[in-house]
Formats: structure tokens, sequence, C-alpha cells
């Protein structure tokens, strides 16, 4: 074949060829671009944002700009590094960015924002391809490496009370106050999120405004989130019937930490979350057995970061295994 051939061939490729590997019918709406989903995601997160940003003033802001400028500028070097085009007006990574601003406490030093930013689109993505061609999703690579490099830093150690004269509170998270000391907070406390924690875990209602605006124009898969909550819901209520005198209950399970956080906004990530309805499914329950596994026997007060990882691993075994059979084939 001469290098005229190749070229054209080339070219062909690159205009028509796409490789489908996701289940029959193969129909694609059209409308809907990674731009469009990233900007889906944007509106989403914005109930999220608000309350952090309500509750946690200055560090709110602070970790949001750090994380999305350093997530952008990340961006930029590694796909210059690996002579691709730039993809900064997809919005992804500013998502990885706000993703990670929100996944870590406001009192944490800007140093570590820029580092988990840089592992997070560096590590996570560009190594694997760039966007689409992730294993592991990038803002949870990102967290973990900064919460085991700096994990004296990862600690919110305190927040901005809006409502009170008092500048800043020192408190430890409701999560942490359980684990440690058996201290049961008020439900209304998690539900709202006027609480101590990391920016974007501490409102349950601000998570299931922006999660249901998500499922609903179905950017994210309702069989993920679903499977998550289902899950801790059923083994919270064994641990409860189990430990009736603990306190802590199933909606304490499903408000707390970064539960609702982890389920619409992490583990419905598309490229790292497996195919079909029902491995979706089988990853949202996994996601929930996980976290439930290190809540209740670890001495992790949270798990949210490791059971999505860990599962994002399982994601191409789950592919596998509901594998759809053809028409016809029993």
């Amino acid at each position: 074949m001469t290098k005229k051939e190749k070229d054209k061939l080339t070219a062909f490729e690159k205009a028509t060829c796409k490789i489908n590997v996701a289940s029959s019918p193969h129909l694609a709406d059209s409308a809907m671009t990674t731009r469009s989903m990233m900007i889906d995601v944007l509106i989403s997160l914005l109930p999220v944002i608000l309350v952090s940003v309500y509750v946690f003033h200055w560090y709110a802001v602070k970790q949001l700009l750090i994380c999305i400028a350093s997530c952008l500028a990340a961006e930029a070097l590694f796909t210059r590094m690996r002579n691709k085009p730039f993809s900064l007006l997809d919005y992804s990574a500013v998502i990885t960015g706000v993703i990670i601003a929100l996944s870590i406490p406001g009192t944490a030093p800007w140093f570590v924002s820029v580092i988990a930013s840089f592992v997070g689109i560096g590590i996570g993505k560009s190594v694997f391809g760039g966007i689409g061609m992730n294993i592991f999703n990038p803002a949870m690579v990102g967290r973990a490496f900064v919460m085991i490099a700096f994990a004296g830093y990862m600690g919110a150690s305190g927040y901005q009370n809006a409502g009170s004269l008092v500048d800043a509170i020192t408190q430890a998270t409701p999560m942490d106050l359980f684990k440690q000391s058996g201290v049961v907070p008020s439900l209304s406390v998690l539900f709202w999120g006027v609480t101590n924690g990391s920016l974007g875990e501490t409102s349950a209602i601000a998570c299931i405004i922006g999660g249901v605006y998500l499922c609903i124009r179905r950017t994210a898969s309702w069989e993920i989130p679903l499977g998550v909550i289902l899950t801790v819901a059923v083994l919270g209520g064994i641990q409860n019937i189990v430990s009736p005198d603990s306190g802590w209950t199933v909606l304490h399970h499903l408000f707390g930490g970064a539960l609702l956080f982890g389920a619409f906004f992490i583990a419905t990530d598309p490229v790292t979350s497996p195919l079909t309805p029902k491995g979706k499914f089988i990853f949202g329950a996994g996601v929930g057995a996980i976290i439930m596994l290190l809540r209740l026997f670890s001495g992790y007060p949270e798990g949210v970061m490791f059971a999505v990882l860990l599962m994002n691993a399982l994601t191409p075994l789950i592919n596998r295994w509901n594998v759809p059979k053809p028409l016809g084939e029993y």
C-alpha cells in the first residue's frame, strides 16, 4: 500500500469509522454531546455549590477557584505533551475541578488542591488516552492520592457558621463523631447540611435536587444511585436491627457523609461505569455494599472514594458478565 493510499485510508477512518461497544439497538441522541452533558452536570451541581458557599464561605470559593484553575492548567499541559488538540471547551476538566473541590475539606491548603487536580487529570485521565478512555474516576484518583499523601490536611477541621456571630467553628464531622464517640447528630442537620465535612457532602437535600435533575436529563443513569441507596438502606436496616441502641438509623446512613454526593455525581461517571442497565445496578449495589463494609467494620468513618475506585476496577468484569444475548438466542 502506497503512502498516498495510507493517507487516504487514515482520513477515511477519521471521518467515518467509530467503534460502538454498547448493546443494541445502536441508536444515539445526536443532540447529546460531551459538552452538553458536562453543562448538565454543572447545572446539577449548582445546589451543592450554593450550600457549600453558604456554609463554608471563603473556604468553598477558594477551593473551587484553585481546583478549577489547576485542572484546566493540567488539561492544557498534558494534552500538549500528547500532541493532542486542546479539549478545554468540552468542560470535562472544569467538572473534574469542581468535584475535586467539593470532595475535600475547605481548610485543606492550596497545594493539596493543586496536587489533587494535577494527579486527577494527569494520572487519572491523560495517561489512559484522555476523555472517554480512563478506567478510574479522575477526581477520585486525585483525591485518593492526597488522602494518602497528606492525610493530616484532609480532615475537615472547621467551618464557618453562617447563622452565628462566631467566625469559625472547630468541629469533627458527624461521621467522625459517631465513629469515635458514638454521638448521633440530628437528621435535620444532615439533611440541610449545616455541619462540618468536605464541601459537597454535607447537604443531603442539595445532592438530591441536583441528582434528580441529572437523572431526569438522562445524563446520569438512575440505576446506579438506586443501587447504591437501596443497598445502603438494606444493610443499614439490618445493622439497625442488630444494634438498635446505637441511634444511627438508616436515614443517618443515607444522609451522612458523602453517600448521596458520591451516588449521584461520582459513581455515575459514564466512562468508568458499566454499559448495560443491569450492570449499572450491580455497580451501584457494589458501591453501596463496600461503603457499608468500610463504615461498619473498618477504621474509616467513610468509604465512598474507595468504593467507587474498587468498583471502577470491576467495571470490565461486570460488562463481560452482562453481555446481552442476541435476539432469538436463549
